[in-house]
């Protein structure tokens, strides 16, 4: 639980209210460090304090509110963007864009001294357990290794999706990565599955350089001011059809356009900061015909998408493993989030005993 914007979070003792009506109780198993928190923490982001993080996990059933319809001890991923299935956007097929998708934070429980508490994007899954809407959880085949699972609800979710839904990545199209955390190496693996090559990965940090290799990148560049000279010396001096920017900064979306060809796209996967402004040159937009846009959730519908990802982990050809950095317990979420601040690893997943 995090007490205010800045804070160290800390773990504590808080109350859970019984399951209601469309509502589960779910023991969770394992849950990610996602950066997401940890802007709810240094001001990226604006939620309702105290609060308990967490958004990514995956878990087991073990209470269900009347009128629901999955079963005590179906294993599910959780959906930190529920659709309403009746909004002008869902019934658009845009559910990812959901009118009632939930802030930041949502009212939910009282920590161990009465006072209202709140949880990350309708969720807090950094805990043993959550109560959540059934739209909110995801039913997956069981004995999935669950540090992996977990990743399906958002890193993994979110960058395959940016690659398949969003850029639609065609075999042979060239592609850049810029930022190396969860979501970037998830674009990586898609990438290689699409068929994508030469596949660039892009970092501050040398570190990452196994990681992007072990999760299909062909070339590995450190973001410096060379970079857009190396990339176009890999793809024929035009730049790479596709660039995702996974990091959220005006700086590495203007590095994003740079490597990109004419005609080419950018598409933005990170999530930045209300006040950091992009700035790009009128006749630069108009000549280079290159295309701008984000991916929200990997313009995905998790009903449909979590339970194929899930079925290709399961039979082997989805391979989250260099995604993992470590498994943790819960006491050690909070150094777990320093070492994200300062960008080391892929994903830390706090895991928890059966």
């Amino acid at each position: 639980m995090v007490r205010g914007r800045d804070a160290t979070p800390a773990v504590e003792e808080v109350r859970l209210p019984a399951p209601g009506p469309g509502e589960l109780r779910v023991r969770i198993r394992a849950a990610g460090i996602c950066h997401s928190d940890l802007s709810m923490v240094n001001g990226t982001l604006a939620p309702t304090y105290p609060l308990v993080l967490g958004h990514e996990a995956a878990g087991v059933v073990t209470e269900a509110g009347p009128g629901t319809r999955l079963a005590v001890g179906t294993e599910v991923v959780l959906n930190w963007a529920p659709a309403c299935r009746a909004c002008w956007w869902c019934r658009q097929g845009e559910p990812w864009l959901c009118a009632a998708n939930a802030g930041p934070a949502v009212a939910r429980g009282e920590t161990a001294d009465g006072t209202p508490l709140h949880v990350t994007l309708g969720l807090g899954a950094l805990a043993e357990e959550v109560v959540v809407p059934e739209r909110a959880a995801v039913g997956v085949p069981d004995g999935l290794p669950p540090e992996q699972a977990a990743l399906l609800g958002c890193a993994v979710l979110t960058g395959a999706g940016a690659v398949r839904n969003t850029a639609r990545v065609a075999p042979g199209e060239s592609v850049a990565v810029i930022g190396l955390g969860g979501v970037g190496l998830s674009v990586l693996i898609a990438a290689r599955a699409a068929g994508a090559g030469p596949i660039i990965a892009v970092d501050v940090a040398e570190a990452k350089r196994e990681l992007a290799l072990a999760a299909g990148a062909t070339d590995f560049l450190l973001s410096d001011d060379q970079l857009s000279k190396e990339v176009r010396a890999r793809t024929e001096g035009r730049g790479v059809d596709h660039a995702f920017e996974c990091v959220g900064r005006s700086a590495t979306i203007r590095a994003a356009w740079r490597l990109t060809r004419r005609g080419g796209a950018v598409t933005v996967v990170g999530m930045g900061a209300r006040d950091d402004m992009v700035s790009l040159a009128a006749l630069d937009i108009f000549h280079s015909a290159r295309t701008l846009r984000s991916s929200v959730y990997g313009s995905a519908d998790p009903d449909r998408e979590v339970p194929e990802l899930a079925r290709a982990l399961s039979d082997g050809t989805l391979d989250l493993r260099p995604l993992v950095s470590g498994r943790i317990p819960l006491d050690e979420a909070p150094a777990a989030f320093d070492r994200l601040a300062r960008g080391e690893g892929a994903r830390w997943v706090v895991t928890f005993p059966d």
